[in-house]
């Protein structure tokens, strides 16, 4: 079998679909930043004509929080429709039949109902303060779509719900919800703090899912016959969303972190800061029918993903 290429794999997805890919044996190929700078046109052409990989994963992203993307929204919309346009052209042009683009729930609507059905995309506005990044992943799917419907490929898309787990991004500003509490309730903890306040009333609902679920949900869509994976999808809605199925108030979240981290203060919210989207839940029965279901607690996963933190305080990544 020929080397299946993992496209960010020092990134928290990425490595885990890498570890994941190894402990199966299957031939895996990685480069580094610095190795190939997925930005450039020419060195990603180069390099899948070179090498000529049996399938591809586009795991590599510019990600974060709502701050990060309030702050840079120009380079997260830049960024991310050149790292997914030059990695699915190149793996066309390379020959590459098999491709697994990554994207994320945010590429459906603010008021989307909920659970959010594949079926939701470009149904509505989207969320303002993540709308860069929602709007490169779209792109990115309907790249994949777009391959498929003309020359044949076999390229599909996998929608994850937020993510979380070893290898997180816990910066104190740039991070997602749950690794920035994480690490905002350690310190407060190990500092004595009386309070830690958390960003806006505490109402909207996430749902979470432990990275190497995903990992493993993704290499299951990836790894489907192509019977299966086109009875669970259309030519022009093939992605397929990933999540656990269940979701928790952002004020619930809190408290569970709290209580893993052995924070025993008081929880104070900041109205003043934004909320995101209200609920965001992701349907799952069409992941469902086809075999697969989350397998880690919320609960159990963050005991884990704090364990790691606490392991890996000196080596973090800080963006």
């Amino acid at each position: 079998m020929g080397a299946i290429f993992v496209a960010g794999h020092r990134g928290m997805v990425g490595s885990a679909i890498l570890r994941r890919l190894r402990s199966e044996g299957a031939n895996t190929l990685t480069r580094s930043r610095a190795e190939l700078d997925l930005l450039d046109q020419r060195a990603v052409t180069a390099f899948l004509a070179g090498t000529r990989p049996e399938a591809v994963i586009v795991a590599a992203a510019k990600v974060g929080g709502i701050h990060a993307n309030a702050t840079y929204p120009a380079e997260f919309l830049y960024e991310n429709l050149m790292i997914e346009a030059n990695l699915i052209h190149a793996a066309h042009l390379a020959g590459v039949d098999r491709l697994l683009f990554l994207g994320s729930s945010c590429i459906y609507p603010r008021e989307a109902p909920q659970p959010m059905a594949e079926t939701a995309l470009l149904t509505g506005p989207l969320e303002a303060t993540n709308e860069p990044y929602a709007i490169a992943k779209i792109a990115g799917i309907k790249l994949c779509e777009s391959y498929n419907r003309q020359y044949g490929r076999d390229y599909r898309s996998v929608m994850p719900t937020n993510l979380y787990g070893p290898g997180d991004n816990f910066h104190p500003t740039n991070s997602h919800v749950l690794p920035g509490l994480i690490r905002r309730f350690h310190e407060a903890t190990r500092d004595g703090r009386e309070t830690v306040t958390i960003w806006g009333t505490g109402t909207p609902r996430r749902e979470f899912l432990h990275v190497d679920d995903m990992a493993e949900a993704a290499l299951f869509v990836m790894n489907l016959d192509q019977a299966t994976y086109a009875a669970n999808t259309q030519p022009m809605l093939s992605h397929i969303n990933v999540g656990s199925g269940e979701d928790i108030s952002i004020s619930e979240l809190a408290a569970l972190i709290a209580d893993i981290t052995g924070f025993t203060g008081r929880i104070v919210h900041d109205p003043e800061k934004p909320d995101g989207t209200p609920r965001k839940l992701m349907d799952v029965s069409r992941l469902s029918a086809m075999g697969w279901r989350a397998g880690i607690s919320l609960k159990a996963g963050i005991e884990e993903t704090y364990a790691w933190f606490l392991e890996n305080q000196d080596i973090l990544r800080e963006a």
